[in-house]
């Protein structure tokens, strides 16, 4: 299966919004952590908005993920 740029930023956001969901962390600390203004952010989380590559970089990095993280096994192609 194919996956694509815009699916993993959908991913990302899925990923956000069930971490704020879960109390895991706030939108507010989310936004601090990630240097992202609240407002913004939760309007990326509401579908609203969306996030430049740069500041899906800054995510990732700041919450110690890697493109990686956002794929499913399932999605992963056995390498030949």
């Amino acid at each position: 299966m194919a996956i694509n740029f815009q699916g993993l930023q959908t991913r990302l956001v899925v990923h956000l919004r069930h971490r704020v969901r879960s109390g895991e962390i706030t939108e507010r600390s989310l936004a601090r952590v990630t240097g992202i203004s609240q407002p913004h952010l939760h309007n990326v989380l509401k579908g609203k908005r969306f996030l430049s590559v740069e500041k899906s970089d800054q995510i990732l990095h700041q919450l110690h993920l890697d493109l990686m993280d956002l794929i499913e096994a399932s999605d992963q192609q056995p390498v030949s």
